[in-house]
């Protein structure tokens, strides 16, 4: 089994004192995102094959990285963008985030780093020309560190269509979303650029917008993980949506929870309750977001 820790959350962020507590009690709950119980995620060598990280800030978690790493192969999908605040109000810096990304290289190596530029978001902010500046400036301090970067434009559920709606009148700026011609040719601008940094470009669940260059992206990636950990991790690919390529996990995340403030966040439907439940948060629990009774084991 490979866990997922978490696209549903910034686990390593804000959470790695709680995700450390879990793996020395070898077991986890998670809510059930579509209702009902929680149910039951085993953490023990026996039943994890791997782990998968998501953040955009790894600094906190570093000592518990130490500890995972003693144990199981991980990746860690660490999503630099660069936006302006007025997007993300509280990610780390660009900057700060390259320097984690080299040092988890140096000490991991280069295939346990998966640089993410998602999602590309049109607006009078970063228009297509800002994107293709600021991806060049990112892809330059990251050559060597990472062989991959996983792009995918932004996707305008309805809790983003108002979210962003919310900031774009508060801090008077517009956005859109462009036909698919033009993420087209972004997409062959950034595939150039990727390439001549030593990167493959890959798309996370838009085949509709690849190019000649790139290819799907597998963001739980079993193949990337085996060569991680020096064995064979046979899991089958199971995608979390259509077009989705991932091998099957379990995510043990919670919605709701991660309090960084990116006005597009598909995962977040109103940042004051995100913050909230980070006040809240029990790091002696044995689940993140709401506890629920655990009836069901998942492995």
């Amino acid at each position: 089994m490979i866990v997922s820790a978490s696209y549903r959350t910034d686990i390593p962020a804000f959470y790695g004192d709680w995700f450390g507590r879990r793996l020395a009690a070898g077991r986890t709950e998670v809510t059930n995102p579509y209702g009902g119980p929680a149910y039951e995620i085993p953490l023990t060598p026996d039943a994890v094959d791997g782990f998968i990280f998501w953040t955009r800030n790894v600094g906190p978690f570093m000592p518990v990285l130490q500890s995972v790493a003693s144990t199981w192969p991980f990746i860690v999908q660490f999503t630099i963008t660069g936006y302006p605040r007025t997007l993300e109000t509280s990610v780390t810096s660009a900057d700060r985030a390259i320097r984690q990304v080299r040092e988890l290289a140096a000490g991991y190596g280069d295939r346990t780093v998966v640089w993410r530029y998602d999602p590309i978001l049109f607006t009078s902010l970063t228009p297509a020309a800002w994107h293709r500046k600021t991806f060049a400036r990112l892809a330059e301090s990251l050559r060597g560190a990472t062989d991959e970067v996983v792009v995918s434009f932004a996707e305008i559920y309805r809790k983003t269509k108002s979210n962003l709606a919310l900031a774009a009148r508060r801090h008077g700026f517009t956005w859109w979303d462009p036909p698919e011609d033009e993420k087209r040719a972004l997409i062959g601008i950034l595939q150039a650029i990727a390439a001549d940094h030593g990167m493959a470009l890959t798309l996370c669940t838009q085949p509709a917008l690849e190019v000649a260059g790139t290819a799907p992206a597998r963001c739980i990636d079993a193949a990337r993980l085996s060569a991680v950990a020096g064995r064979a991790i046979e899991v089958r690919t199971k995608g979390n949506r259509p077009g989705c390529l991932c091998a099957e996990s379990r995510d043990i995340g919670a919605y709701d929870t991660c309090p960084h403030g990116c006005v597009y966040c598909y995962a977040v439907q109103h940042r004051d309750t995100a913050r909230r439940a980070f006040r809240a948060h029990d790091p002696t629990a044995p689940v993140l977001g709401p506890a629920r009774p655990a009836v069901a084991s998942a492995t």
